[in-house]
C-alpha cells in the first residue's frame, strides 16, 4: 500500500527506475534492458488496465503505439489525444516492460514482478479512478479475483455484472480476430455501453 508521504509521481518515478525484473527475477530474467511502459495521474477516472507492452511499444517508450492500440480506441470511441491525456486516462499493463517472445514467435506473459511489487500501490495512489477496461485475462484475473470465470469468454460474456467499475474486453490484437467473429454480441451490446461510459467520463 502506498504511504500517505509518497506521491504518485515520486511512486511513478520509482516504478519507471525498476530493474527487479533483471537484478531480482522470478525465473529467467528479462532479456533486454528493462523500460517500464505506463502512463497514470491522480485525476484520471478511467482507465486501461492491459497485459504488457509489445516490442512497438518498448521501442516507443508510449502505449499502445502499434495496431492494436488502434482497435482500442476504436472500441472506446475516443481520438488519439483523448487517449493519452493522462490526467482522464491512466494506462497500467499487468506488466510495464516487454517480456520478450516465445519459442513460437508470440509475446510471452506479463512478467510477475511488476503487480506482485507495484499494483496495489498503483491502486492505491489513484483514488479518483471510477472505471477501469481489463484488456485480457491477466489484468482480468487480477482485478475480478474470484469474480473472474474459468476462460476469458466467459468473463467477457459476464460483462453486465461488472460495469460499469470494469469492462471485460478481450485483447485488440489481430490475433484475436477470429474470437470477434465468433462472438458478435461484444460489438453489439458491449461496445455501444463501453462507448457511453467513456464518453461521460471524459466530459
Amino acid at each position: 500500500m502506498a504511504t500517505k508521504k509518497q506521491t504518485l509521481p515520486s511512486l511513478l518515478k520509482e516504478i519507471r527506475a525498476c530493474r527487479l525484473c533483471v537484478e531480482e527475477p522470478k525465473g529467467a530474467p528479462l532479456p533486454h534492458e528493462p523500460r517500464p511502459v505506463l502512463r497514470a495521474s491522480s485525476t484520471a477516472k478511467l482507465a486501461v488496465f492491459g497485459q504488457a507492452p509489445g516490442n512497438l511499444v518498448h521501442q516507443s517508450g508510449k502505449p499502445f503505439t502499434d495496431p492494436s492500440g488502434v482497435r482500442l480506441r476504436e472500441w472506446m470511441g475516443v481520438s488519439d489525444e483523448e487517449f493519452y491525456d493522462e490526467k482522464k486516462i491512466a494506462i497500467i499493463p499487468m506488466g510495464f516492460c516487454f517480456p520478450g517472445y516465445d519459442s513460437k514467435g508470440g509475446d510471452k506473459p506479463p512478467r510477475k514482478e511488476c503487480a506482485t511489487a507495484w499494483r496495489a500501490r498503483l491502486m492505491a495512489a489513484m483514488p479518483n479512478l471510477k472505471t477501469a477496461i481489463l484488456v485480457g485475462g491477466y489484468a482480468q484475473k487480477w482485478h475480478l479475483d474470484d469474480d473472474a470465470k474459468k476462460t476469458l469468454t466467459e468473463t467477457v460474456e459476464n460483462w453486465r455484472a461488472y460495469s460499469p467499475r470494469y469492462f471485460a474486453t478481450p485483447h485488440p490484437s489481430w490475433r484475436n480476430n477470429t474470437w470477434l467473429k465468433k462472438n458478435p454480441w461484444f460489438e453489439d451490446e458491449l461496445l455501444p455501453v463501453l462507448r457511453k461510459r467513456v464518453r461521460a467520463l471524459l466530459k
